[in-house]
């Protein structure tokens, strides 16, 4: 249970501090450094207890890299998922609360993923798609390279911390980066109609990116 306890607290973290910075008009370097920098925090906090997934696309890409059963896979999604929920939710409350002059300025969307014109370079779904599936697979293959390389332990948090804000720098301007399918839903629940509409794009190719990460892992340090 403890585990479970440290992925939700977890991923509320991530979601509080990333796509809080966002929603708050930290733009693309700003956005990106919170995500990264409360990522490397979650790991040096819960690593030791769950490994920090905080993201169900790295939990596909431990399953199937076999570090992680599949009873626990279930659980570690639904974990993530409710605590994204309640990070959203958190900001989403904060939003509303606002002054009125600053709603009507601001809005009150909590960072959701998207194409088309609910991003800055107007992408089709297709291109969103292909993006996030190739920085899932790169954000994942880090993680899973790094967690597994015990010369690496110290310096493990700021790795993948690292590796997280390289991909959010990447990604900000094509679809506002998800590479987290908990962390997508969570927002597009929070954020609308149009969000909802588009965010299977960002629940499919998350979780495809991670199980190519680990397949490319498998072949590239596992096998002779």
């Amino acid at each position: 249970m403890k585990k479970y306890l440290a992925e939700f607290i977890g991923t509320a973290m991530l979601v509080i501090c990333g796509c809080g910075a966002a929603a708050a008009g930290a733009g693309l370097v700003g956005t990106s450094l919170a995500f990264g920098i409360s990522l490397c925090f979650i790991a040096y906090l819960f690593g030791g207890i769950s490994g920090a997934h905080v993201n169900p696309a790295v939990s596909i890409g431990c399953f199937l890299d076999g570090s992680l059963d599949a009873g626990d896979l279930g659980a570690y999604i639904m974990s993530q998922v409710f605590g994204a929920l309640a990070g959203s939710g958190f900001l989403k409350l904060c939003l509303v609360l606002a002054d009125e002059d600053r709603k009507d300025l601001r809005g009150t969307a909590v960072a959701a993923n998207g194409f088309g014109d609910e991003t800055v370079l107007g992408i089709n779904f297709f291109s969103a798609l292909l993006i996030e599936v190739v920085l899932t697979c790169i954000f994942v293959l880090i993680v899973l390279r790094v967690a597994n390389d015990s010369s690496l332990a110290q310096f493990a948090p700021l790795l993948i911390g690292l590796g997280l804000t390289l991909v959010h720098l990447v990604g900000f301007n094509f679809t506002g980066t998800s590479v987290n399918p908990a962390r997508s839903l969570s927002a597009a629940i929070f954020s609308g109609t149009d969000a909802l509409a588009q965010v299977w794009v960002f629940l499919l190719g998350p979780c495809a990116g991670g199980a190519l990460a680990a397949i490319a892992y498998k072949k590239l340090f596992k096998e002779a």
